[in-house]
This record gives structure tokens, C-alpha cells and sequence, in this order.
């Protein structure tokens, strides 16, 4: 991760960048018009529980799982293939994020780990733990180049630290340097998409953004299209200002249509229910 400068929080640095201002104020607006409906007064453990398997629906599908919301939702085993694998590995990713959020300012290392375990169950001794010199990373979707194993732990451990330090940084920031970091060490063997997406959410809900998570930016990123979040990606590894303030906005503007998939449900059930 580049910052602007040796700022004591180069987090809050990254949002005072050109631009992420406006798209921390877009975006905060989003998250209130759901927060606003009449719909969450009453039924917003249904808003959640659709918000989080359309999020999953959408992690999935940004690792080359393009299913159809419907057959995510009629599916039950998901052992099959590798798509099927990754459509259950974001299934149960949503579902364990909402256990860690008490950990994570504490001990992110512990959470990613556990995230990792999470996604990558079946790939017995490489899962939840990163990856060590010589480990092959399946990540075929991100071209970008790979860190040596023993660039990503110091980087993974600075990450940790600015996490744990806390800070005064809007969430969407901190959000979207822990999502494009996890993409650019790819720090794991395999899942590295799953889980920044995972930890991504964990960081709008823990910081109060979208507490109910009703906000699914895996919803927004999948709707903006693989093609455009690689090129939000090549900004950020580029450590320039313009293309970290570009990240940040991307992720803003999938947080903003996560807000807006989740209105339209409660539209949908204030209609059914009128």
C-alpha cells in the first residue's frame, strides 16, 4: 500500500485525496436512503438475509462463478465443480463474517486466517495460514504480479497494524485499502478474492457504516463488471494518488449499488405487502 506521505494515519491521508471526499458523501447518502425505508423499520432481518446472498452471489461471480440468483438460492450442494466451490465457499464466507466483527479490530491476522479456512476447506494443509516461499497461488482472474511470500507477510502485518491502530479514516477507505491490499499480496494459496471481498464487508459493518449489512458491495462490484474492477485494481497497486483515490471511488460506487439493490427489495416487499 502507498500513502501521501508519512502521515501518522495514512489512512485518513488517502481521504483527503482528490475526489474520495465526494465519494465518501455518495455513498453515505446511499446507506441512509435504505436505512430510511419504512420496509427496515419493520422486516430488516429479511433485508439482510437477501442482501447476504446476493452479496455471495456476486463475491462468486467475480471469481468466475456467474450463477443466476435463483439458482444460488435452489441450490443445496455446492461440491460439484469449481464453480460450484466457489459459490458455496461465498456462501459460507457470508455467513461466518458476521462472527468475526468482534474480532476483527482486535486481531485481523486471526480473522483473515479464519476467513481463509472458511473458503478454502478442502485444500488441506495450505488453508488458513499464508502462503510460504515456493506455494503455488491459484488466483487466475488477478494478473497482476505476485509479492515473494516475504513481501506479503511484512505488508499483511503493516495492514494489521493500521487496522488494529484505528484511526480517523471514513470506513469506505479503510474498506476498500483492506480489499485492494488482500487482491494485491494475495497472501493465501488460493480464495484471495473471496476473502478480501469477505473482509471488505466486515469493515463497513464493524465501522458502523452499514451495521445491519444491507449494503452488499459485492452486488455493486459484480455490477460494474470484472474488466472495470481489475482496472480500479491496477490503480491502487500503481500506489499513485490518482489511482488510489480511483479505487476508493470504485469501491464507493459498488457499496452505492449494494445500497440500491437492497432498496429495491424493500420496495419489492412494500408492494407485496400493500
Amino acid at each position: 500500500m502507498s500513502t501521501t506521505g508519512a502521515n501518522a494515519d495514512p489512512l485518513a491521508a488517502l481521504g483527503a485525496l482528490p475526489g474520495v471526499a465526494e465519494s465518501v458523501e455518495s455513498v453515505r447518502k446511499a446507506v441512509d436512503r435504505v436505512y430510511g425505508h419504512r420496509i427496515m423499520r419493520r422486516r430488516s432481518n429479511e433485508i439482510t438475509s437477501e442482501a447476504a446472498l446476493r452479496g455471495a452471489r456476486g463475491s462468486a461471480a467475480l471469481s468466475g462463478a456467474d450463477w443466476a440468483l435463483e439458482e444460488v438460492r435452489r441450490r443445496s450442494d455446492f461440491s460439484g465443480d469449481d464453480e460450484a466451490r466457489a459459490v458455496g465457499a461465498a456462501l459460507r464466507l457470508t455467513a461466518e463474517a458476521g462472527q468475526l466483527l468482534s474480532i476483527w479490530r482486535q486481531s485481523p491476522l486471526r480473522v483473515l486466517a479464519r476467513l481463509h479456512l472458511v473458503a478454502a476447506a478442502d485444500k488441506a494443509d495450505q488453508v488458513g495460514r499464508p502462503r510460504q516461499n515456493g506455494e503455488p497461488v491459484d488466483e487466475p482472474l488477478v494478473e497482476l504480479p505476485l509479492p515473494d511470500a516475504e513481501e506479503a507477510h511484512g505488508r499483511l502485518d503493516g495492514l494489521a497494524a493500521l487496522v488494529a491502530a484505528g484511526g480517523f479514516a471514513p470506513a469506505l477507505v479503510t474498506a476498500a485499502v483492506v480489499h485492494g491490499e488482500l487482491l494485491a499480496l494475495r497472501p493465501f494459496t488460493s480464495d484471495n478474492g473471496l476473502v478480501a471481498r469477505a473482509a471488505e464487508r466486515i469493515v463497513l459493518v464493524g465501522s458502523g457504516l452499514d451495521p445491519k449489512s444491507v449494503c452488499p458491495a459485492e452486488v455493486g462490484h459484480a455490477e460494474l463488471g470484472r474488466a472495470a474492477y481489475l482496472a480500479a485494481l491496477d490503480g491502487y497497486v500503481s500506489g499513485t494518488p490518482e489511482g488510489m483515490a480511483a479505487w476508493i471511488a470504485h469501491c464507493g460506487k459498488a457499496v452505492a449499488l449494494g445500497a440500491r439493490e437492497s432498496t429495491a427489495v424493500c420496495e419489492a416487499l412494500q408492494r407485496g405487502a400493500a
